[in-house]
């Protein structure tokens, strides 16, 4: 299925060009209006019964499986990428003499837990440096030995989209007995994606960029051998029998089945939970794969263009279909970014990288505003 232009479904004003879905996606109009219509249901909180606390929850969770090839009990709803890669770094082990894995310029959340994780237990943190041909994988594989207890890596470079060959990538941890964990944000929702064939420990998504959803949830899918591991959270809701729990009698000592015992306290969010329900029933109604078939053009253009003007893009096969980001032979202009706020053309500068990423609402005529103000500014 091709997907035609999307932009009507979005509240995107015309002469607004945003290319920065990997920074913030803007929300559905459908989106919108279910996050109104939970603050409706809070203001009468005498509509809100029991099980409205647990079937829309298990909604949310049954269709970020379907997004990656899971099962409604692998999967954690956590409010952040940050939770989740604390459960993954207070549920595997790590041992001095042992390595954990990142790579160089990654995200935040998936440094800081393995530098804490390496300082507590005496084990070393190696950061994969940034390759010169563009390709994290060959670097990564590499680096992955006897030692290693730990791989976190994204599928893409956050900065620019630069390609990690997450099988590959996975292939050589499980030979080396290493748990690999993957942080899908900046690509779960844009393009299929299958837990089954990556067989990753862990693997974590923020909902807030291509998932379409509000600020403030992620999710966490857990491999099952790893099910039944410690929570960071103590609560009821994540007890057997929650759905009856009424009172404090009993203080059960068995959790939910599945990944549902790392669930955060207050995940049954009136207002968020309907929101992100709506953003992953339209992404499953578009298809991740056509989704990427939509993008792939626009991206490709973005590149050329980029090239053209004497710009250091990825080299095809080197880079994401949904998203890119280029570099200046000279650094980024300094009057470059005032130039596009004030043409009203939205991207992000990560590092020394412009980073482009547009969605279903942007069109060729898009890519035009953006080399508009770009060209002129180069030039100078």
């Amino acid at each position: 299925m091709m997907i035609e232009n999307q932009r009507q479904l979005f509240d995107i004003p015309p002469g607004v060009t945003y290319l920065n879905c990997a920074y913030l996606s803007p929300l559905l109009r459908a989106v919108a209006d279910a996050g109104k219509a939970g603050v409706d249901r809070k203001l009468h909180p005498w509509t809100i019964i029991r099980r409205d606390f647990f079937d829309e929850l298990e909604e949310v969770r049954g269709l970020f499986a379907q997004l990656i090839n899971a099962t409604p009990d692998d999967i954690a709803i956590v409010p952040a990428s940050s939770y989740a890669v604390a459960i993954a770094g207070l549920n595997l082990p790590l041992h001095k003499g042992q390595t954990a894995i990142v790579i160089g310029r990654e995200h935040f959340s998936s440094v800081y837990q393995w530098k804490l994780r390496c300082r507590e237990s005496g084990a070393e943190l190696l950061v994969v440096d940034e390759p010169s041909d563009g390709g994290w994988t060959q670097g990564i594989v590499e680096r992955i030995d006897r030692r290693t207890a730990i791989v976190c890596v994204p599928q893409y470079h956050w900065h620019d989209g630069s390609v990690v060959d997450i099988e590959a990538v996975s292939a050589a941890a499980r030979a080396a007995g290493a748990a690999l964990i993957i942080d899908g944000t900046q690509s779960i929702g844009a393009l299929h994606f299958d837990v089954q064939r990556v067989k990753p420990a862990f693997l974590f998504c923020s909902a807030y960029k291509w998932l379409l959803g509000p600020y403030g949830l992620a999710f966490l899918y857990a491999e099952p051998s790893h099910q039944s591991g410690m929570p960071l959270e103590h609560h009821s809701y994540n007890r057997a029998g929650a759905e009856e729990m009424s009172s404090t009698s009993g203080y059960s000592d068995d959790f939910l089945p599945g990944a549902r015992r790392y669930d955060f306290g207050e995940r049954s969010n009136f207002i968020t939970l309907p929101m992100l329900k709506i953003a992953l029933r339209q992404l499953l109604n578009w298809g991740p794969s056509n989704i990427q078939a939509a993008l792939t053009p626009l991206v490709t253009a973005i590149n050329q263009r980029a090239v053209d003007l004497g710009l250091i893009a990825p080299r095809p096969g080197t880079g994401a279909s949904h998203f890119t980001g280029f570099r200046f032979p000279t650094g980024i202009p300094p009057a470059l970014p005032d130039a596009l706020i004030a043409a009203n053309v939205h991207v992000s500068v990560r590092g020394e990288t412009l980073r482009v990423s547009p969605y279903l609402y942007n069109t060729v005529s898009d890519v035009e505003r953006l080399f508009d103000v770009l060209a002129p500014t180069i030039r100078k």
